[in-house]
């Protein structure tokens, strides 16, 4: 680690660096690595994220950060977002916003109804592209683009991206059931543009079962109390040695080894100003 810590806001990652604005859709700024150089995140590479930390980790800021950047670059028409907020803290401020396909769900048990909405519009989703012979959405959406003038019923779909603030909260009242949802979606949703974002501060096997892990592979922990709490995030010791506000491990699909990141943080005062914006 830095001698001298530094933070991270999303201001200066965007007055350093600005291509993010304009590169792949949903490939997002995640903060700075020991060497000061900028980390990006492409969430339809990932595809899923698990996010989980303690208390005043970070861990709401970087869910923040995530939806933040991605509000400034993406428009109503091409992603849209499902919220659950159990806890009613942390997402509520995005109602009202253009991208949501419902108000944001803070009841736990419509929560595990939402999730199971969206394992039914992934199937849907999946017949269309068969029907059209399409493999992907990326594939569907470029055809579907160039011929949007020509046939009435072939249009663009937008990304769906479903946050979940708080998983503990869900699995308490419907293990079974949201196990379920998130695992069909976690295997089959990257194909038709439908990607999780979940987080929790309770690292437990219970909660982030074997089954969720094996099917999201790309994930960030921050600072937890103990050992055992950062081997069921990521496989391996490490965060319990973070020093919080940010401090982060990030494990990417494509690494065994998780990188160390400065989340880029953001304030309430950012968040009311861009959502009131848009």
């Amino acid at each position: 680690p830095n001698i001298v810590r530094s933070i991270v806001t999303l201001g200066d990652i965007y007055s350093e660096d600005d291509k993010n604005l304009t590169d792949n859709l949903l490939n997002i700024p995640l903060g700075k690595n020991l060497s000061g150089n900028i980390i990006y995140m492409d969430i339809i590479k990932m595809p899923h994220i698990l996010i989980a930390g303690a208390t005043n980790s970070g861990k709401s800021s970087c869910l923040n950060s995530i939806i933040i950047s991605l509000l400034m670059k993406v428009r109503p028409s091409e992603v849209k977002f499902i919220m659950i907020d159990p806890k009613m803290v942390e997402l509520s401020i995005y109602n009202g916003i253009p991208h949501l396909l419902s108000p944001v769900v803070i009841n736990p048990k419509r929560a595990a109804s939402a999730l199971a909405w969206v394992a039914g519009e992934m199937e849907t989703r999946f017949k269309v592209l068969v029907e059209r012979n399409f493999k992907s959405l990326e594939m569907y959406n470029f055809e579907a683009k160039r011929n949007e003038n020509k046939y009435e019923n072939f249009k663009p779909l937008p990304y769906i991206l479903v946050f979940v603030d708080e998983l503990a909260d869900l699995m308490i009242l419907s293990a079974s059931e949201v196990e379920d949802s998130i695992c069909r979606i976690a295997q089959m949703g990257r194909a038709v543009g439908i990607h999780l974002i979940i987080s929790t501060q309770r690292p437990s096997v219970n909660i982030i079962t074997g089954l969720i892990k094996a099917n999201i592979p790309s994930r960030i922990a921050f600072m937890v109390t103990a050992n055992v709490d950062s081997r069921v995030i990521l496989d391996c010791s490490g965060a319990e040695k973070l020093v919080g506000k940010g401090d982060m491990l990030f494990l990417p699909y494509y690494s065994n080894r998780p990188e160390r990141i400065q989340g880029a943080f953001v304030t309430s005062r950012e968040i009311e100003m861009i959502t009131g914006y848009i």
